[in-house]
């Protein structure tokens, strides 16, 4: 069983279809040209160039731009192997859109790579700032139609968020992939709790990246490819003397666990800038200026650490973008890997590029592809290892409850309150391969391989059999009365699936700080399917030790 698309009834026209329909019309060229462009401030960024080969349209091409701080291209080291691939972060792209009529630019934002400056914080503003200068230079080349669109995974995909909000009317179309919407909620801090491996294992990787740190490099599997050897040069710098002068510079960048740190609530500043809190470096705080004309693709998976919320409350927010799609299947971070228990290989076979492909012939290229004609939500169910087609999220509004009943079961109907005592193992833990690992750059292939022998120390209630097959898609919800000897605690609740044979499979987990436990009213700029929370310092409430509390608060989503 796989996630391929062909032949499913989900779209009119599916993506591996659709591919295959559309020609290559242009060739790649060898080597990208590259040059700096200066910012108002002085600071030079790298970019790289790939014009399609081949005839050019009488008025351009449509230009695909990737804003990345993980290598515009990497040089190689004397006596390289043939055919190392040198641009892994946009190697997908490449090949997807140059040759079939599209000119691609990637550049290395402020601070990384070959680009000059200095990194003052996560997604500074200063950086937004230089990709609307970028996208001037980008309009006024000959080869370039004056339309432009931005996809990438992770970081690259945010910056497609913030390129597009900057109101540049040349950008038509964005693909944000495995992108966060609120860096709190979705990436550093989940449900108000600091993910300190992420912090740290991304800090080391981002701060290895900035000084060329081939020794700490090899120790990420993106990276370490020994041929490899630090950031490309542009052809104005032919003995590589301003890249290095570029590297030095990056010494002053941002520590970002120290960084992360400074904002344990989300209205959390820094202490020498009060204007600075969380909102700064998170797409949705900026999406207002974002221009109602612009088409949005949001695509994450179900293994995507908490990105999916993002990639769906993108989708909910952005409503006066009449063209908006969401699509999640059963991947990881950047959908590098199948994570259905019941795949039949760990590859995706989904071709996202593809998908994407499609998205910008019809809303950047001004090619009719059928794709308004599809449904705007495809999600992909693990367990029926099917494509669901969907006019909305979620996309049914069904929901059955479930009652804690005593004995460690689950009932459908409320029955005579009990209570359980539990007394914290602090050595219970989720397992080594965890929906987080990807985002702490390591190569996961197979996600909770150890969950059975995880469930030691948890507290676990049991529902009935099943009667009948049961279909999941949406956000959990978890309601819990809860009493602690103490005034905060961190609650983790994990959903299974346990087959007749007794297997038991992960299906999802959420997580809340208990002093976070109220509600709030709906965002404008950060919609939800599922109870939205501020997690502020204003709104903290520590409990009363011993004082019974209701907790309620969304498990992330899945279609099981």
């Amino acid at each position: 069983m796989s996630d391929n698309p062909t032949g499913s009834s989900a779209w009119r026209i599916d993506p591996a279809t659709y591919l295959a329909g559309r020609a290559k019309t242009h060739g790649i060229p060898a080597k990208p040209a590259s040059r700096y462009l200066e910012m108002p401030d002085g600071c030079r960024i790298a970019i790289d160039v790939y014009v399609p080969e081949g005839p050019m349209p009488e008025d351009g091409f449509p230009t695909v731009l990737h804003l990345t701080p993980y290598y515009r291209r990497f040089a190689l080291r004397d006596g390289a192997h043939e055919g190392v691939e040198r641009s892994p972060n946009c190697a997908a792209s490449r090949d997807m859109f140059v040759p079939r009529g599209y000119a691609l630019v990637v550049v290395d934002v402020r601070g990384t790579g070959a680009s000059f400056g200095a990194r003052d914080s996560f997604r500074s503003p200063a950086e937004r700032e230089d990709y609307r200068v970028i996208m001037d230079w980008i309009v006024e080349q000959d080869w370039s139609n004056g339309r432009l669109g931005a996809t990438g995974i992770s970081y690259v995909g945010a910056a497609s968020d913030f390129a597009a909000s900057t109101g540049h009317p040349a950008i038509k179309a964005i693909a944000p992939i495995s992108a966060v919407w609120d860096t709190y909620k979705d990436q550093f801090y989940p449900g108000g709790i600091l993910l300190t491996n992420l912090t740290t294992g991304y800090g080391d990787i981002m701060s290895a990246l900035d000084l060329d740190d081939r020794a700490r490099l090899k120790r990420y599997t993106y990276f370490a490819d020994p041929d490899l050897a630090g950031p490309a040069a542009v052809d104005e710098d032919p003995d590589g003397a301003m890249v290095r002068e570029a590297v030095h510079q990056h010494f002053a960048n941002v520590n970002m666990p120290d960084f992360m740190r400074e904002f344990q609530f989300r209205d959390d500043h820094l202490a020498h800038d009060e204007t600075f809190t969380t909102d700064s470096f998170s797409p949705h705080a900026w999406s207002e200026g974002v221009a109602g004309d612009v088409a949005i693709m949001a695509i994450s998976g179900w293994m995507d650490g908490a990105y999916a919320n993002g990639s769906i409350s993108r989708f909910l927010s952005m409503t006066r973008n009449r063209n908006r799609y969401l699509v999640i299947g059963p991947w990881d971070h950047g959908a590098r890997v199948n994570v259905s228990p019941f795949r039949s290989r760990p590859e995706p076979e989904f071709p996202v590029f593809a998908s994407i492909l499609r998205f910008f012939d019809e809303h950047l290229a001004g090619i009719d592809t059928g794709l308004r004609k599809e449904s705007p939500v495809h999600v992909h169910i693990m367990r029926a290892e099917a494509w669901l087609a969907a006019a909305q999220w979620p996309v049914a509004d069904r929901t059955t409850v479930h009652y804690l009943a005593d004995g460690g079961c689950l009932a459908p109907e409320s029955g005579t309150a009990g209570h359980v005592d539990y007394a914290v193992d602090y050595a219970c833990a989720t397992g080594r391969n965890t929906r987080y690992g990807r985002l702490q750059v390591r190569n996961v292939r197979d996600y909770y391989d150890d969950w059975s022998s995880t469930a030691a120390g948890r507290l676990r209630f049991t529902a009935p059999a099943l009667d009948a097959p049961l279909s999941i898609a949406g956000h959990p919800i978890v309601t819990l009365n809860l009493a602690s000897d103490q005034a905060d605690a961190c609650v983790f609740v994990y959903l299974e699936d346990i087959a007749p044979d007794g297997s038991v499979h992960y299906v999802t987990e959420g997580m809340l700080r208990a002093l976070h436990r109220g509600t709030s009213e709906p965002s404008r700029t950060y919609a939800t399917a599922w109870p939205p929370r501020e997690y502020t310092r204003k709104e903290a409430r520590p409990l009363t030790p011993g004082e019974m509390v209701e907790l309620t608060f969304a498990m992330l989503p899945t279609a099981w």
